[in-house]
Formats: structure tokens, sequence, C-alpha cells
């Protein structure tokens, strides 16, 4: 599938790093440095704005590595981009760290998956079908 897309940052446009990779890295494209303090949230800009068809979505999710070796993550994880949205994607990061944590101008700060996905529509009614796990939910299964 090709998706048309706007790059008005100095960067690649996003790619798989992998051969099996789901995401794409997304890049800062913030003109230079940009502090986050400890438990401080920033709007980051990309340079990029999407055309994605009807019935697909993007979802922008957080980078593993960011957030195991600094605590940064994306605050509404996964951010959801829809099809008629042609704004500029940006990625709302927080700092859930105890230092200080600089983002540079280029780097990959988030990553982006296309996802297909189906609308529904929802029917009122008194009761749904009981099932074996019924109500059971939040670890009720005892696994951690």
């Amino acid at each position: 599938m090709k998706i048309r897309i706007v790059n008005k940052s100095s960067h690649p446009l996003p790619a798989y790093e992998t051969e099996h990779s789901a995401g794409m890295d997304l890049r800062a494209f913030t003109g230079g440095p940009v502090t986050l303090k400890p438990m401080e949230r920033k709007l980051i800009p990309t340079g990029l704005y999407i055309e994605l068809p009807v019935g697909y979505e993007a979802q922008v999710r957080p980078r593993s590595g960011l957030a195991i070796r600094h605590g940064i993550t994306v605050l509404n994880s996964p951010g959801t981009i829809d099809a008629d949205y042609r704004g500029e994607i940006g990625v709302i990061l927080i700092n859930l760290s105890e230092s200080e944590f600089t983002i540079n101008d280029g780097d990959r700060i988030a990553q982006m998956i296309i996802s297909q996905y189906v609308k529904v529509e929802l029917t009122g009614t008194d009761s749904i079908e009981m099932t074996a796990r019924g109500e059971g939910g939040f670890g009720h299964s005892g696994r951690i």
C-alpha cells in the first residue's frame, strides 16, 4: 500500500528499520534542542503530514529504547491519527524519569504503525451473552 506524505522537515521519511518491523520511526523536527524536565510533557513536531485512506489509522507509539533507558514515553499512547486529519503529526512526549532529557532535531522519538479498522454500529440492549470468564478482569486470572 502506498500512502501520500508531505515532509517539511530536513529528515528522511519514516521507514522500517528492520525487515519485520511493524512501526516506522518518527523524528523530531525542532530546529534545536528541546529539554523535558522530570514529569514535563511537550508536543514535539515532526514536519510530516499524511493522507491516510478511509478505513486506516496511524498509531503513534513509544520507542522502547527511550522508555527503558530514559523514561521517555508517548503520553496518549497509542495516539491515533484519523484518515481525515491533514495537520502536522505531533508527538506528545512525557519525561517519567527523575532527570532532564534533551531531544535534538532529528532524534527518533516515537514509532508509527498504520492499521486497518472497521466501523461498527452499536445496538442498545438490556443484556449481553455471558462467557466462562464473565466479569473477571484486571488480574482476575492470577497471572502477572
